[in-house]
Order: structure tokens, then C-alpha cells, then sequence
């Protein structure tokens, strides 16, 4: 193949994926912004009355975890009071000696029984829902009276019925369905922020 080739080709293949995640976007527009804006509701509510949230899933699911923790403990858009996020996923010791120790499948229901509390949040993401250690997490976040939100793809899995509110991205294609879970955290993020800053004017950082 010679280079003008390659070239096209790499252009239709991102041109490919780009219309791909805006269609799966478009239709989770039209499916799930009101669960969304309900799933922001209950965050918000728990973090005005000074409870917290937990975030875990698996491999890019554990990274979107870390990243919306970090918005809120951090910022999101504008500056505002941290606010108490945990990622589950984030202390390599914890893990491993939770692995070790117990199993692999145990390692979400440890992490929420040592740091969740009733009138927490706890936010599962899992593109397939049928992850063991997830639905764990989310079954000892039940137990302890936290709210629960799970974010998974268009079959659900056990996960859907298992949560209090499910909000499935119409795909089975794990990358947008990954996309569709960053772009529903980050609308959640809308929502807490209108919430704790009174729906006003807020300053953009420099992020």
C-alpha cells in the first residue's frame, strides 16, 4: 500500500470511530438524560449533606474512576470546596494484599465496607456489567445503605438490576461505551457543580 493510501485509510478509520461514539452519544441523549440528571440529583444531594462517594470498575472503567474522584476532590470547572471522592481503585497496596489475601473478586466489598457509610454514593462502572468484583462492591454498598448508580453498556448484565438507578450506553462496543461512561460522569459533574455553586456563573480554569 503506498503512503497517499495509508493516509486515506487512517483518515476513514477515525472518521469511522469519531461518527461512531457521536451516533452513540446521540442516542444516549435521547435514552438516558433524564438518569443522568437523576444520578447527578442524588450526588449532589449526598455531598450538600456531607456524605461521600465511592467509584470503582476494572481496567479503563478503574481510570474513569480515578478521574471523576479526582474532579470532585479537586475541581471540575470552577473553584469550589473539595468534596469527598474515593476511587477504590487507587491504592496499589490495598489491591494486592485484598487479592492476595481474600481474592480478586473481593476487592470492591473490602474497599466499601472500610470506607462506605449510609447516605454514601457508590458509582460502579462496568462497559459489560457482569464483573464479579463489581457487582460485589455494589451488593456490600447495598448492605451498608449507600445509594447505587451503575453505568455499564447496552446488555446491562446483573449489574442493571443489582443498582438502584442503571444508565446503559446503547452499545456493545466496549471503546464507546467507555467514552459514553466519561461523558455521563462528566455531566454529573454539571449537575453537582450547579448544585453546590447555586446554578450561577462559574469561572472555567485553566485546566
Amino acid at each position: 500500500m503506498d503512503e497517499p493510501a495509508r493516509k486515506r485509510e487512517a483518515l476513514a478509520r477515525v472518521e469511522q470511530a469519531l461518527a461512531a461514539s457521536i451516533r452513540v452519544k446521540q442516542e444516549l441523549l435521547e435514552s438516558a438524560a433524564g438518569d443522568i440528571a437523576h444520578a447527578g440529583r442524588i450526588v449532589a444531594d449526598a455531598l450538600s449533606g456531607g456524605a461521600k462517594v465511592l467509584l470503582f470498575g476494572n481496567g479503563g472503567s478503574a481510570a474513569d474512576a480515578q478521574h471523576i474522584a479526582a474532579e470532585w476532590v479537586g475541581r471540575y470547572v470552577s473553584d469550589r470546596r473539595a468534596l469527598p471522592a474515593i476511587a477504590l481503585v487507587s491504592n496499589p497496596a490495598e489491591l494486592t494484599a485484598i487479592s492476595n489475601d481474600f481474592g480478586f473478586e473481593h476487592v470492591f466489598a473490602r474497599g466499601v465496607e472500610a470506607h462506605g457509610a449510609p447516605g454514601d454514593v457508590a458509582i460502579a462502572l462496568s462497559t459489560s456489567g457482569t464483573s464479579p468484583n463489581v457487582l460485589a462492591g455494589v451488593a456490600s454498598a447495598k448492605d451498608r445503605g449507600l445509594a447505587t448508580i451503575g453505568l455499564t453498556g447496552k446488555g446491562g448484565g446483573a449489574l442493571a438490576s443489582l443498582v438502584d438507578l442503571s444508565i446503559r450506553v446503547p452499545s456493545d462496543e466496549t471503546p464507546r461505551i467507555q467514552e459514553s461512561h466519561i461523558a455521563i460522569c462528566h455531566a454529573i459533574c454539571e449537575v453537582v457543580d450547579d448544585v453546590l455553586l447555586g446554578g450561577g456563573t462559574r469561572e472555567r480554569s485553566g485546566r
